[in-house]
């Protein structure tokens, strides 16, 4: 099998299909009762439109955020297990802890596709905990262990530095929590790092088994840190570093959160960035949203690289997946476009 986070089991995809078509069904009969007795139809009242110019966020630090994916780079290999792995985690914890009101570290035990049991750690950290609205800003941590998709075949069992996928998430939200600290919005923020999301099943294993991945989220959307969590909408953000950035309507964030994935497009294309979020429908990706969205409920879209001619971008899953393949420019334009959304929504409150 090519490209394995691509695939999709049928059941859940005939699932969404249903859903789909419900919203349609319910969407034509909102219609025909909006239609008056002479069958002309109402026209909706136009939404609003946001003049992003003039929403205020706080300063996104490119430099910063790029410094950050590099720390996590600098450790070496982040899968569990490994030195790596356990520097990283308490390095995200103590950063978060600078700008967050609580931090917690969730560990959970976990076995991976080929029997190996293996003890990961999501880290949760929150601004304005005491809050009841949330939002849910997301990334995993995690560097994979196998290289399956590396032209050269002798590398397919070598681990990869992850950072594009993995530490570029990581670094983009704690570039966030900063900035976000220095002006809080009037909703409570939680980020959520998910462990343990890269180590599904590799191609040379000439079997797949979707439950492989993500297994951080799968956890933590069953053992939320909080009793009965909820939020209005969620991120999730992953390989948002590639020089070449290129982000597409995803069909799981479609089905889950259409309206939020619109308006982050929408908001994209009027700050001039419609060419790296391009408005195009893409099929479903197995990626830690499936899990928020189908057992806790919070609609979450998925921010992920999408290039059109190849495995989400050139270096996916092979060892190359360097600092070479981050551009801290790409890391500001996916937050800023974020953060514009983020306070359009939610703006400060005034005293």
């Amino acid at each position: 099998m090519s490209n394995l986070k691509r695939l999709y089991w049928n059941y859940s995809r005939f699932s969404l299909k249903i859903i789909g078509l419900a919203l349609v069904i319910t969407a034509l009969t909102l219609l025909a009762v909006k239609c008056t007795g002479k069958g002309v139809k109402q026209q909706p009242p136009e939404a609003p439109i946001v003049d992003y110019s003039q929403v205020a966020t706080p300063d996104f630090n490119a430099d910063s955020a790029y410094g950050f994916v590099k720390n996590q780079v600098d450790m070496g290999f982040r899968h569990p297990g490994t030195k790596g792995h356990a520097a990283c985690a308490d390095y995200i914890a103590k950063t978060m802890r600078r700008w967050c009101d609580t931090v917690i570290v969730q560990p959970f035990t976990t076995t991976l596709w080929n029997g190996q049991t293996v003890e990961g750690k999501n880290i949760i950290a929150s601004i304005a905990p005491e809050r009841e609205r949330r939002i849910l800003l997301a990334a995993h941590w995690d560097s994979r262990q196998w290289a399956d998709h590396d032209l050269d075949t002798t590398k397919w069992r070598s681990p990869l530095l992850g950072a594009n996928d993995g530490a570029s998430g990581s670094g983009l939200l704690m570039e966030m929590a900063r900035a976000m600290s220095s002006m809080p919005p009037s909703v409570g923020v939680d980020f959520v790092f998910f462990d343990v999301e890269d180590q599904g099943i590799p191609e040379w294993a000439n079997r797949y088994e979707d439950n492989t991945w993500c297994k951080g989220s799968q956890h933590w959307a069953k053992n939320p840190h909080r009793m009965f969590y909820q939020a209005d909408y969620g991120i999730l953000y992953d390989m948002v570093g590639t020089s070449e950035p290129r982000y597409t309507k995803e069909e799981i964030s479609m089905n889950f959160a259409q309206g939020l994935m619109n308006k982050m497009w929408s908001c994209a294309s009027y700050l001039g960035y419609g060419n790296i979020f391009v408005d195009e429908l893409s099929g479903a990706i197995l990626d830690d949203h499936l899990y928020v969205n189908q057992i806790l409920r919070v609609p979450m879209i998925d921010i992920v690289q999408n290039s059109p001619s190849c495995s989400f971008y050139t270096h996916w899953h092979t060892v190359k997946d360097d600092l070479d393949a981050v551009d801290r420019n790409t890391l500001k334009t996916v937050a800023t476009v974020s953060l514009k959304v983020i306070y359009s929504d939610f703006p400060p409150k005034t005293e």
